[in-house]
């Protein structure tokens, strides 16, 4: 096994866009006035969708790296409070989290001192490869939720 190629897999996985947007397309400037809206039938706001993903990988970050870490309670700690962004500053703290918190993810699997298998102390058997491999599917889930999102408010445009 090359595994320095299997890393270099992982962190690409981890913010991968090219079947699909990426993040970083998804989130580029979505209108202030929708980042709280609910089109009829939608369950979440781009809000809620950015601020659920942010905590759900900032916890498995910490998780993966912090035997004392304490994870929010389910569910009500892995949501926000409301639908919309108290404020513009709020939405723009949130995006820059996400892009920190996922290039540490990254930074911590590309560290060759990393063990990708050994379970994680503190855990009950996780590894840092299933840690990687669930922020890759849980933020897969949430980005096809938030494009949905913005084509059902209008506010997609395809590149």
């Amino acid at each position: 096994m090359d595994e320095k190629a299997l890393r270099e897999q992982l962190k690409k996985t981890l913010n991968w866009g090219e079947a699909h947007a990426d993040w970083k397309a998804a989130l580029k400037d979505f209108p202030a006035k929708q980042r709280g809206a609910k089109p009829k039938g939608a369950p979440y706001s781009a809000w809620e969708l950015l601020e659920h993903a942010r905590i759900a990988q900032w916890d498995m970050l910490e998780f993966s790296r912090n035997p004392k870490h304490v994870s929010p309670d389910f569910p009500s700690g892995y949501w926000p409070k409301s639908p919309a962004p108290p404020s513009n500053a709020a939405w723009e703290k949130s995006v820059k989290a996400f892009f920190h918190d996922l290039a540490e993810m990254q930074g911590l699997i590309a560290e060759p001192n990393t063990d990708l298998l050994t379970p994680i102390p503190g855990g009950s058997g996780q590894t840092i490869l299933r840690e990687a491999l669930l922020i890759a599917d849980h933020n897969s889930y949430h980005l096809g939720q938030l494009v949905l999102l913005r084509r059902l408010l209008g506010a997609w445009r395809a590149s």
